[in-house]
């Protein structure tokens, strides 16, 4: 017979896997890495930029 297997032990660390990055940005700390396409906003009249959250993939607009 083989050993059973501790499904809490298993259970852990999926939980652990799946919110690996999602804690922090959910507590207002992304990582936000330039997204490189520039577009202009027509009411400012002025070039910006987009920043998107490498982890949970949220976008915040940057005014160059």
């Amino acid at each position: 017979m083989s050993k059973p297997t501790d499904l809490g032990k298993y259970r852990k660390a999926k939980r652990k896997e799946t919110a690996a990055g999602k804690t922090l940005c959910q507590r207002g700390f992304h990582k936000w890495q330039f997204d490189g396409r520039k577009q202009f906003d027509v009411k400012l009249g002025k070039l910006i930029s987009v920043e998107r959250c490498t982890r949970c993939g949220a976008t915040r607009n940057h005014i160059a």
